[in-house]
């Protein structure tokens, strides 16, 4: 029996599981905060000096934690980019999150390619604030000293590997971080030197992007270092999804993506077609409204937190009598409706009552993240189950709507730490492939998160009438604007 450990670094805190190599059981875990930095005034940190997460991940490893860990992989924030100067110094602090001063940046790239089509052609994804190639657009218009001297770029994993190797000519990444960038394509597996070059004004070096199951290397006492992936797709290995699996995770905004064999090219720009940690493919389609339309309708109606709307709309029932909310709060993604606001319709007197908004509200929502799980079936992507993540999801009115409305067997798992968890199965696999033990093609077999399993059942019909009654609304509102 073997132990390896699994590092997730993410916005604000560093958690580390150790777990045993055969069976995924978690023996130890840590957790430390990141330093406090300066953030983009909404409470995120938006330029975050990367010392901070070594800084922390010393923390978070202190009192012996790794001792006896053969092999550590390492997750981290999505899209936090560290551009690299040609001695390997920080040109500047690493950029992260959804940065909204490269919005401009965005437009500016999305034109100069010739539109949103020609980039989910060219990458899989249409570039948005957050991505590194927007960026490193907005470096070279707004520091362009900065961009000069930038000579490599690398993401917060790969920069995290990179660093507990102890700094060596090679630098590494894997498909999963790779396939977010917004320079490198899914579809084909190799980067886009010249949408670099566009964004930046000149050629850098971009890492090699190593298998799933490949170790980064090993550092001078032994320890094997896997590739490292991004905590979308960390969090996607370590709840064990497969084919027929797809994860709707519940956060002010929300999102949905699923595995599937085959990376997709979507010319209206709603699915952004990542890499997966295993090797297959991982299309997600977000929505600009989630949680938030909750949180909205609870301040409406005078409520105090989440637990009090969903009790309150537990006294309506399926349908909202008639109300509809299409919960368009910040204009939305899916469908691409960026300048909208959101719609109530089917007031009559008989549905003006709290309980009838509540429920609305949920249904509104999930019905939204309906539509975006409809825009990857529609692509054949087959949803047999689906994965309700985020705090959200154990609120009763979520859980006794949602099987009925995604049309598929609902799994809630156990919050766990599932990104460093994730991490450590990749280690645990690239342990057991460097020792002849592991197939590289084949992750080892872990036991699966504990969950709640919520079958549609009987409900199915009532459901597709409350989906149907949703549609109908956003069709009359926004005819067109839905794209299969």
């Amino acid at each position: 029996m073997g132990i390896v450990a699994g590092l997730d670094s993410a916005p604000d805190f560093t958690r580390i599981v150790v777990c045993d190599t055969d069976t995924g059981a978690v023996l130890r875990q840590g957790y430390a905060q990141h330093p406090v930095q300066s953030t983009d005034g909404g409470g995120r940190p938006s330029d975050v000096d990367p010392q901070a997460w070594l800084l922390s991940l010393g923390e978070a490893a202190g009192g012996g934690l790794l001792e006896g860990v053969q092999a550590i992989g390492v997750s981290a924030q999505a899209n936090a980019l560290v551009p690299l100067d040609a001695q390997g110094n920080t040109v500047r602090p690493a950029m992260t999150g959804g940065d909204k001063r490269a919005q401009v940046a965005a437009a500016d790239l999305i034109d100069a390619v010739g539109g949103r089509e020609a980039w989910a052609q060219a990458v899989g994804c249409v570039p948005g604030a957050a991505q590194p190639v927007t960026k490193l657009r907005w470096m070279a218009r707004s520091e362009p000293e900065n961009a000069a001297r930038t000579a490599v770029l690398l993401q917060a994993h790969d920069w995290l590997v990179w660093q507990l190797l102890g700094r060596p000519v090679r630098r590494t990444t894997d498909r999963g971080g790779a396939s977010g960038t917004g320079y490198w394509a899914a579809a084909t597996g190799g980067y886009r030197p010249d949408l670099v070059e566009l964004a930046l004004g000149h050629q850098v070096m971009l890492p090699e992007v190593i298998g799933p199951s490949d170790a980064a290397g090993t550092t001078p006492e032994g320890l094997l270092i896997s590739a490292g992936t991004g905590e979308t797709m960390a969090a996607a290995f370590g709840l064990g999804i497969g084919l027929g699996d797809a994860v709707v995770s519940l956060g002010a905004s929300g999102s949905v993506m699923a595995v599937h064999p085959e990376a997709l090219v979507d010319r209206h720009g709603m699915i952004t077609s990542l890499a997966d940690a295993t090797g297959m493919h991982l299309p997600v389609v977000t929505t600009l409204n989630a949680v938030r339309a909750l949180r909205g309708t609870a301040e409406l109606l005078g409520l105090p937190d989440l637990e009090s709307l969903s009790d309150l709309a537990m006294k309506s029932t399926p349908g909202s009598h008639g109300l509809v909310l299409l919960p368009y709060l910040e204009g939305e993604r899916t469908p691409n409706l960026p300048h909208t606001a959101g719609t109530l319709a089917g007031l009559r007197r008989e549905s003006m009552k709290p309980e009838h908004l509540a429920r609305a509200a949920f249904e509104g929502m999930l019905c939204g993240l309906g539509d975006a799980l409809d825009v990857l079936r529609g692509r054949g992507v087959e949803v047999r189950r689906v994965f309700l993540l985020g705090q959200a999801a154990e609120l009763p009115a979520v859980q006794s709507a949602a099987p009925a409305l995604f049309g598929a067997q609902v799994v809630v798992p156990q919050p766990a730490d599932y990104a460093a968890i994730g991490a450590a199965r990749q280690a645990a696999w690239a342990l057991g492939v460097s020792q002849g033990t592991l197939d590289p093609r084949t992750p080892p077999v872990w036991q699966g998160a504990v969950a709640q399993v919520l079958d549609p059942g009987e409900d199915l019909a009532v459901g597709q009438a409350v989906r149907q009654q949703y549609v109908s609304v956003r069709e009359q509102t926004h005819p067109g604007a839905f794209h299969l």
